[in-house]
């Protein structure tokens, strides 16, 4: 027996570990996972408020006396579930903010080094969630649920569990195991109606060895590895047979789809000991259809209509759910009632879409994704949760995945970290895929470690997940590995789980091109980078890699070609106000470990590549101010060139996923806008880069194009091209005629050699439609100094820049005054502030950066959404944009606009 100990006060108390040695006792008919939304609210009791926390060090009572109301928790943490222990101590205030400066170091248990990857580490013995921790609840159930089956849910526990109720053991510690599986027990013995119950709850946190939650090198791990009932607890009730995890599953005949036939499943677990039998209806608006269906006792089973053997399942021209950026994604109602002896004895509503995803590997083997029948180009960014995994309110996720939106990306990547069912709910009203899969750099991928508990923590885990998520229209895929595929015997169990809930979405054998015996090629690559790149790097980077190139991992390298699940252009230093709030007033400049802290781990630890590159483009900077402004700067060139290269070589590119999209705690790496909301240059340069109509410059070979990502044709465009000196004196201009097809690339111009340019110049695009109104647009500040990329240098996260471009130039910008006016409207329960712009100089204004602010001088408003920001006028130019946001975000004060820039005066 593996055992840890921790000081507790003059007292070393030991508590045993249940790692490598238990037998994993196979679950009973009461231990199914749970999927809280398939019953209806009048029969579920929310546990969420009324618990408290306590490490079993403080602790001398067993939990059958625990879980009783005779014991008085006193001195314990008063904490609303879903929390984990690291969190709930956050919010007490035991210890400092964990998200400020170094304070996490500060914290017991961070003795691992800094940068290291600490899932892969043992949890120090002198740490106090070595030990484990307990969590009460005492709660009464309502008169209503006698005669019925009480049913005790709880949707996440990381990682091992002990649970008692009223005095009497649920399950042990050997039973509950693993961070991403789900329970749901038949405690209607144990409970007691109209009487005060008692649950508690013994967690221990995860080893070194366990399939558990980490953030590999995306930012420190903390001390207590998310220990906890991190996922909601509640009470479900039912007759003597409950329904589970409702689904529909379509086939289309794309390309028409005038038909979708529909399979309609459920699974019903006979809570009794007896055999029953009883009728399952189904009814989707004004279809029904009923199957009679006997249980064995105690037996669990799936059960399904098929469009076989229901013909009214085959449905002529359905409302079609369709991501945003193709459609409209509708959704339909799925009842589902399951009846013994005339009564109801459960029922569920569900939402749910009728598509289908698909993909194929093309000539090159690289993998193409369709949505009933079309390609999409997959265009996203991976998603991080909260550092402490702190439950995320919904008007967060709404700020969130409306940023997701805002930007033009269709696609949010979860390795791991799979979201709460409110956020996938939100994904399929919105629109917008989901990637999902495990994850990297844990046990997850030490398959010559696991032992034969792993293999059923992990079966289990998947087949919980599998239940949870396959009713969801926003799933596009699945990655049943992601640094590496699984090998043969886990790779086969995991399909067969796969195919026997009936996942409806591609499964991919891992994130990398690496292939698998079990199913070949994976079609996916991810070769980075990961840090800092040149502009040009996207477009140079060719299929058949440069000469002299050190490596190209399976699937290619990193550039703007097939399918990379996982790229970046590194750092992405935030705006001053972030850094201010991150790092605090005595570590703004120059930067230091606390700057190099918010960094990542491994070779990510800290900026170093990023800020060389910056001073040698932009010029050194005198200030952290300085330094801000140019990091939004280089970073929208960066984010703006990645995503342009990837659309403009669609489809011989098919998807591309930026590493990060946002960060679990303020971060100086990866994210595309921060954890304070704020949206910087990263922000914008992919909301330019995704423009439904727009114009791009080919760093590659000085050519002009024009994309489409829309899904109609766009005829009688005209496309306007200038390149400009730094004295904005004109040295090129053409108009050019263009249609746009659907979903489309074209190459319009290539740019001609041009003498007499100043050091630094610009390109200018404008594209209007046949109205002549404006759709689209484009800015580039470029160099006459070669910016060339050392390939001989490359490594799995980047390519080295051996000559640097040259954009000190910008610093002699003349001074510019801009005349700004606006103007704050009400809509609803959003303000709209109308900015305008003006230009009235003969100087270039570069890079003018928009806030709104509550009041003179107040805070800035956020979350925000810019109609553009970072923006360049020309001479004489006038513009107006809008920023939408909360209005209640005002409160009594007055829209400020705010207006700097690097020229401005």
């Amino acid at each position: 027996m593996k055992k840890r100990s921790w000081m507790c006060g003059s007292l070393v108390v030991f508590s045993c570990w249940f790692c490598g040695w238990f037998q994993l006792v196979p679950l009973q008919a009461q231990q199914l996972p749970a999927h809280h939304a398939s019953t209806p609210i009048a029969t579920r009791l929310s546990l969420r408020d009324g618990w408290t926390l306590q490490s079993s060090c403080k602790v001398d009572a067993k939990g059958e006396v625990i879980s009783t109301p005779k014991f008085l928790p006193q001195g314990w943490y008063g904490v609303s579930v879903p929390t984990t222990v690291g969190a709930a101590l956050a919010r007490h205030k035991v210890y400092p903010d964990p998200d400020f400066g170094m304070n996490l170091r500060t914290w017991p248990g961070v003795s691992y080094a800094v940068g290291h990857n600490f899932s892969n580490e043992a949890m120090p013995r002198d740490s106090p969630f070595s030990m484990t921790w307990w969590y009460r609840k005492q709660f009464t159930l309502p008169t209503s649920y006698k005669g019925k089956t009480i049913w005790l849910n709880f949707g996440g526990i990381n990682y091992r569990a002990s649970i008692w109720l009223n005095g009497k053991q649920i399950a042990k510690s050997d039973e509950i195991a693993g961070a991403w599986r789900t329970y749901e027990f038949n405690i209607t013995d144990a409970a007691l109606i109209g009487k005060s119950n008692v649950l508690a709850v013994q967690v221990y946190s995860p080893t070194e060895n366990d399939l558990a939650i980490t953030f590999v090198d995306w930012n420190p791990a903390p001390p207590d590895k998310n220990m906890g009932l991190w996922r909601a607890v509640e009470i479900a009730t039912s007759g003597p047979v409950a329904l589970r995890h409702p689904a529909v599953v379509a086939k289309l005949n794309s390309p028409t789809n005038d038909q979708a036939d529909l399979t309609v499943t459920a699974l019903l677990k006979n809570a009794t000991g007896q055999p029953v039998k009883g009728t399952l209806k189904a009814k989707i608006e004004n279809i029904e259809v009923s199957q009679d269906v006997e249980l064995g006792a105690n037996e669990s089973k799936d059960v399904r209509f098929e469009p076989g053997l229901y013909s009214q399942l085959r449905v002529a021209n359905p409302k079609l759910w369709w991501p945003k950026q193709m459609g409209t994604p509708n959704l339909h109602n799925l009842d589902m009632e399951f009846v013994v002896a005339g009564k109801v004895s459960d029922e569920s509503e569900t939402k749910f879409g009728i598509r289908e995803m698909h993909s194929e590997l093309n000539a090159d083997n690289r993998r193409v994704f369709s949505v009933n029948g079309k390609r999409i180009l997959i265009r996203g960014g991976g998603w991080a949760p909260d550092m402490l995994l702190r439950e995320m309110n919904p008007r967060r996720l709404g700020d969130e995945l409306g940023y997701v939106q805002d930007m033009g990306l269709n696609t949010v990547r979860m390795e791991d970290h799979l979201e709460n069912q409110a956020f996938f709910d939100m994904a399929d009203r919105k629109g917008i895929l989901i990637m999902a899969g495990w994850i990297c750099c844990s046990h997850w991928e030490h398959w010559a470690k696991w032992s034969p508990q792993d293999f059923v923590i992990a079966e289990q885990s998947l087949r919980d997940q599998m239940y949870r998520l396959r009713s969801h229209p926003s799933l596009i895929m699945w990655l049943n590995g992601s640094d590496n595929p699984p090998p043969p015997d886990v790779e086969q169990t995991y399909l067969k789980v796969e195919k026997e809930l009936l996942w409806p979405n591609p499964v991919v054998s891992s994130a990398t091109g690496k292939p698998t015996t079990v199913t070949g090629e994976s079609g996916v690559k991810m070769s980075g980078p990961y840090e800092y790149v040149a502009p040009k790097y996207w477009e140079e980077d060719i299929a058949a890699g440069q000469p002299g190139r050190k490596e190209c991992n399976p699937g290619g390298c990193g550039g703007a070609y097939g399918f990379n699940s996982e790229t970046s252009m590194g750092p992405a230093v935030p705006p001053i106000e972030s850094i201010r709030a991150m790092v605090g007033n005595d570590h703004l400049w120059p930067i230091d470990d606390t700057w190099n802290y918010h960094a990542g781990g491994g070779v990510f630890k800290d900026i170093h590549v990023f800020s060389n590159a910056l001073d040698a483009r932009y010029g050194k900077s005198d200030g952290v101010e300085e330094f801000a402004g140019k990091a939004q700067m280089q970073t929208y060139e960066g984010i703006r060139a990645m995503y342009e290269a990837y659309s403009r070589n669609k489809y011989t590119s098919t998807g591309v996923i930026q590493w990060m999209l946002n960060n679990a705690w303020p971060s100086m790496i990866w994210h595309l806008y921060d954890y304070y909301l704020r949206p910087g240059g990263g922000y914008f340069g992919a909301k330019k880069a995704m423009e439904p109509l727009h114009p791009l410059y080919g760093y590659d070979d000085n050519s002009i194009w024009v994309v489409s990502s829309q899904y109609e044709d766009s005829k009688g465009l005209k496309l306007t091209a200038k390149v400009l000196n730094l004295d904005m004196t004109e040295k090129y201009s053409q108009q050019f005629s263009v249609d746009a097809a659907a979903d489309s690339t074209s190459k319009v111009v290539a740019l001609p050699q041009i003498d007499g340019l100043s050091s630094t110049y610009f390109v200018v695009l404008r594209l209007e439609d046949a109205s002549g109104k404006l759709v689209g647009s484009n800015f580039y500040w470029l160099s006459t100094k070669p910016e060339t990329l050392n390939w001989a240098e490359s490594n799995w996260y980047t390519t080295p820049t051996s000559s640097y471009a040259d954009f000190t130039g910008l610093a002699q910008l003349p001074k510019v005054k801009l005349k700004v006016s606006d103007r704050t409207e009400r809509r609803g329960e959003e303000s709209v502030t109308h900015v305008t712009l003006e230009n009235p100089s003969k100087s270039l204004a570069f890079f003018v950066r928009l806030k709104v602010d509550k009041g003179k001088g107040g805070e800035e408003i956020l979350p925000v959404l810019w109609e553009d920001n970072y923006i360049s006028l020309l001479p004489g130019e006038k513009r107006e944009v809008s920023a939408r946001y909360r209005a209640a975000e005002l409160g009594v004060a007055k829209a400020a606009v705010e207006v700097s820039g690097g020229n401005l005066e």
